[in-house]
């Protein structure tokens, strides 16, 4: 299945695969970034989406100061785990990025742990707003998180204005 592409994401080329993400090695910089984001795209547009929502992950765990020229074009993709929580045919299996997130969130390891542990808070409470249908994993005792708590460790642990732009994603769902 086609699906249109993401207006949140880079256009992909008409060939790609996981090596393109394998070839930074360790790297996670703005390279990595930029390729975790097309490799989303392109996944999305061949309808699997779960493997592109992945793929947003993967960009979400980049090591970021704020300052690369890639976030003026592409910022972080919070509006584009939004956009795609609700443009997801039906019929295409994505699991459920709620209790994904939630695990993440409280099994996160280093580095950069507390930046990456509250972007999975996140997009979790992303997922909770634009599919609410999606329960949590009743077996996974974890305190989850308010939106207001979420903002704050944003501000406290990533890059200037991100979590403004969280909330404008969250907002999104209106």
């Amino acid at each position: 299945m086609r699906l249109p592409p993401c207006p949140h994401l880079p256009p992909a080329p008409a060939a790609m695969d996981a090596g393109h993400l394998t070839a930074h090695g360790t790297a996670r910089d703005e390279a990595f970034y930029l390729t975790a984001l097309t490799y989303g795209q392109y996944l999305w547009q061949r309808g699997l989406a779960a493997r592109a929502i992945l793929c947003v992950d993967r960009a979400l765990g980049a090591d970021l100061r704020g300052g690369e020229p890639v976030l003026r074009d592409w910022p972080l993709p919070y509006a584009t785990l939004g956009w795609m929580l609700r443009h997801v045919p039906a019929e295409i299996f994505i699991g459920n990025p709620r209790v994904h997130y939630q695990h993440l969130a409280d099994r996160m390891n280093e580095p950069r742990r507390e930046q990456r542990r509250w972007r999975a808070w996140a997009a979790w409470a992303i997922t909770r707003r634009f599919r609410p249908e999606f329960a949590a994993d009743p077996k996974h005792a974890v305190i989850e998180p308010d939106e207001a708590t979420i903002a704050l460790k944003l501000t406290t642990h990533g890059l200037p204005g991100e979590a403004t732009l969280w909330r404008n994603s969250l907002e999104a769902s209106q």
